[in-house]
């Protein structure tokens, strides 16, 4: 199992990009999916989480800005950032808390699976 992130880029202050997170391998469910940001020098940061029942929520910095959404017939996570600000520069990962799979033919569960990151830069 395996998540894969791709939209980030080079944005000004006040533009737009949406960051899309895919979830590969043979996936019977997936539990929490959000997405976390880590600025150079700083901790990584939870920004949005989207609960199974279709519940989001924002970290106070990003609501109103950014809008997390998912399709579960594609196992996949989106982030819509608009309105970006310098400060929202980072590399952002998605993450899922809990992924039940399939191993030697048997449910498995895989915890804490994280993307690789996607670049997100802001030009002020």
């Amino acid at each position: 199992v395996q998540l894969q992130a791709s939209g980030g880029g080079l944005v000004q202050a006040g533009g737009s990009l949406r960051l899309s997170c895919a979830a590969s391998g043979t996936i019977f469910s997936i539990n929490v999916m959000d997405w976390y940001r880590q600025a150079p020098g700083q901790q990584r940061e939870l920004v949005a989480t989207m609960t199974p029942g279709g519940t989001p929520h924002y970290a106070r910095s990003v609501e109103d800005r950014f809008t997390i959404s998912r399709i579960r017939g594609e196992n996949s996570v989106y982030l819509q950032l608009t309105n970006l600000l310098p400060e929202d520069t980072a590399v952002y990962f998605c993450h899922a808390d809990r992924i039940l799979t399939e191993k030697y033919g048997q449910a498995f569960e895989v915890l804490d699976s994280w993307g690789q990151g996607t670049q997100v830069t802001v030009s002020s």
